[in-house]
């Protein structure tokens, strides 16, 4: 089951498509984090779905909001699909051990192997405030995130 709103926000530590070490912690007390894990890189809606954010980034990559896209692909592949596709932000890979920090979430599917498409807003004080998660077919909707994000 995944995590709730009202829960603290499991912390974790993950490397970003640079090889750099990304801490959820980092964030706390400075900036909401809008934590986003999606199926694996080069899928056709993870590829509409992280587009999306690129193209919405001011609202999601700000002085008060910091977006953290997390998916089970290794570092390398993360690194040529931001390329591809002109990704800024950090993807962090929870490649091994395989799928921990989408499990302590409650978004990973045992059977594909994989995080399906769940969503957590996390306060500055590292609260879960608002989470979406939908099915590996199913894409998200950004509106609603910028909505959750307007009650911070």
């Amino acid at each position: 089951m995944a995590i709730q709103v009202g829960e603290k926000a499991p912390d974790f530590e993950l490397k970003d498509n640079h090889g750099r070490a990304v801490r959820l912690a980092d964030f706390r007390g400075e900036k909401n984090v809008v934590l986003v894990f999606y199926p694996f890189a080069f899928t056709g809606v993870c590829t509409g779905e992280l587009g999306a954010l690129r193209d919405s980034e001011p609202a999601f990559v700000n002085d008060g909001t910091q977006l953290l896209a997390v998916s089970n692909d290794s570092i390398h592949t993360l690194r040529v699909f931001a390329e591809q596709e002109g990704l800024e932000y950090p993807l962090l890979s929870d490649f091994w051990p395989h799928g921990n920090i989408s499990r302590a979430y409650g978004v990973f599917d045992e059977d594909k192997g994989c995080a399906v498409r769940g969503t957590f807003i996390i306060d500055k004080e590292g609260v879960v405030r608002w989470t979406v998660v939908n099915g590996l077919p199913d894409a998200r909707d950004l509106n609603e995130y910028v909505k959750a994000l307007d009650t911070l």
